[in-house]
């Protein structure tokens, strides 16, 4: 179960950057409430997360899905680069998270 929720606490922590965008390019009430309620779900997940997992390992693999999804929503959605090394430097982080959750 903590993995799960780490993984949503990854999932909220995009959410929330994607808020920030937001919040930059208008600023209205319900960009700054969307920009709360994500980090605050993703805050209380990691939390909760941590409870059982050890920390170095939540972390890290919080940052990599918060760095990889905040990646690719920028490519899918903002039109930022596709190139090859920035593609070679996702996959890494996706391979350390994932050489992360095997070890622990």
């Amino acid at each position: 179960m903590a993995w799960i929720a780490l993984v949503l606490a990854g999932c909220f922590e995009v959410l929330g950057v994607v808020a920030i965008n937001r919040v930059a390019r208008r600023k209205e009430w319900s960009s700054y409430l969307l920009l709360c309620a994500a980090f605050a779900g993703s805050f209380s997940l990691l939390t909760y997360a941590m409870n059982t997992l050890p920390m170095g390992t939540a972390y890290a693999v919080w940052t990599g899905i918060g760095t990889v999804g905040s990646a690719l929503v920028g490519m899918l959605l903002y039109h930022e680069s596709r190139a090859w090394p920035r593609l070679l430097c996702i996959a890494v982080i996706l391979g350390s998270a994932t050489g992360l959750k095997l070890i622990t």
